[in-house]
Formats: C-alpha cells, sequence, structure tokens
C-alpha cells in the first residue's frame, strides 16, 4: 500500500487512529503490520525530538493515519518512568486522534497500567479499540483468565470491540481495519451530547418562552 509520512498529516475526512499501550506490548510489531515494512522508520532516526510519527496508509477500506507512539528511544536516566512517558505520549496522540487502538500484551495480562491508560482514553472521549495481542501464545485456560480480567478491570468501556490477534504472526491482523472503520463511523453517528445542549440553548434564545 502506498504509504506517506510527514509530521503530522490531517487530510480532512480521513480517521486518525493512535496506537496506545504500555512498552513492550508490540506496538511496533503491530504498526509496521499495518502500514508495511517498506516505511523509512524516521521517528528512530537520532536527536529526533518529536513525540510521534503520522502515517497516511491507503487500505480497501480507505485511507487511514496511523499515529505511532512506540518507536522513541528510551530516555536511559529515567528507566523507572518509562511506564509515565509512555501514558504522556499517548495522551498527546489521542488528543489528535478518531480512535485509539489500546494494545494488550496478552501473555501479561490486563494489568493496572492497561487499566489507567484506559481510563485516560474514556475520560478524553476518544472511542477505543482493545487489541489483545500475542493471543496465539496463550492455552485455552489463560485465555480464559485473560478475557475475565478484560471484563472485570475495563468493564467501564464494556461496548468496546475486542480483537484477539498476533502483530508477530499476522494472525487475525486482517480483520483490524474493517472494524477500526465501523468503530469510527458508530462513533461519529452518534451526536455528543454537549452538542444537543448547545443546540438547544441557541433554538431558546432565539424563540424565547412566552
Amino acid at each position: 500500500a502506498p504509504v506517506e509520512e510527514i509530521e503530522a498529516i490531517k487530510p480532512d475526512g480521513v480517521p486518525r487512529v493512535a496506537l496506545v499501550g504500555r512498552p513492550n506490548v508490540g506496538k511496533s510489531t503491530l504498526f509496521n503490520r499495518l502500514v508495511g515494512a517498506e516505511r523509512s522508520v524516521v521517528h528512530d532516526m537520532p536527536g529526533t525530538t518529536r513525540d510521534a510519527i503520522d502515517t497516511l496508509v491507503e487500505t480497501p477500506e480507505g485511507p487511514l493515519v496511523f499515529i505511532d507512539t512506540a518507536g522513541m528511544r528510551r530516555r536511559s536516566k529515567i528507566d523507572d518512568s518509562t511506564e509515565y512517558y509512555s501514558l504522556v505520549r499517548a495522551l498527546k496522540a489521542i488528543d489528535g486522534a478518531d480512535i485509539a487502538m489500546l494494545i494488550i500484551d496478552a501473555t501479561v495480562g490486563v494489568t493496572s497500567q492497561d487499566q489507567r491508560l484506559a481510563e485516560r482514553i474514556d475520560v478524553a472521549g476518544c472511542p477505543i479499540l482493545v487489541v489483545l495481542n500475542k493471543w496465539e501464545l496463550l492455552e485455552s485456560e489463560d485465555r480464559r483468565s485473560v478475557e475475565a480480567d478484560l471484563a472485570r478491570m475495563l468493564y467501564f468501556i464494556d461496548d468496546a470491540p475486542v480483537l484477539k490477534l498476533s502483530a508477530l504472526t499476522g494472525m487475525g491482523v486482517h480483520k483490524l481495519r474493517p472494524v477500526l472503520q465501523e468503530t469510527i463511523e458508530q462513533y461519529h453517528r452518534k451526536i455528543p451530547t454537549r452538542d444537543v445542549n448547545r443546540i438547544i440553548a441557541e433554538a431558546q434564545q432565539k424563540q424565547p418562552a412566552g
């Protein structure tokens, strides 16, 4: 697929998808699987100061912009704060996104960091697609345990789609783009409450009660 990379791609009408998750859950592998491995990894060049890179990809379902926060070099003196900086980058990314793809390492399970990240995304009003990566490595009993943890810890986004896949082998990745498009379309079909309230208030001002 044709791929274009610039620092901030914001073409009108093209959905923007933020890939977020804890360090080492497979964000880079999934990103490369989605956009194609032939892309130049400009965000990993020495001296770069960018927090994210936008990649415009033509898909059979239409164009998508992926916002990747995975490729930054780890700051060696603050390794203990890696989780914090991952969260900061994710929050910056979802500010400009139409949907957040929350990637969870299924072999580790749903952690408190995953829960915190999901809460922040939910509060920001950004729709979420949950990706359970490395699914192929789990036995059936472990899969049931992860599903139970997901329902218990991320109950507040229980209407979010959940995809079980392997970024490494490509298993299930083909289902991702159609689900992304459907989730984005459903979200935009809903009129936010604040917009409804604003329209009512404007109507009341134009037509004062008798």
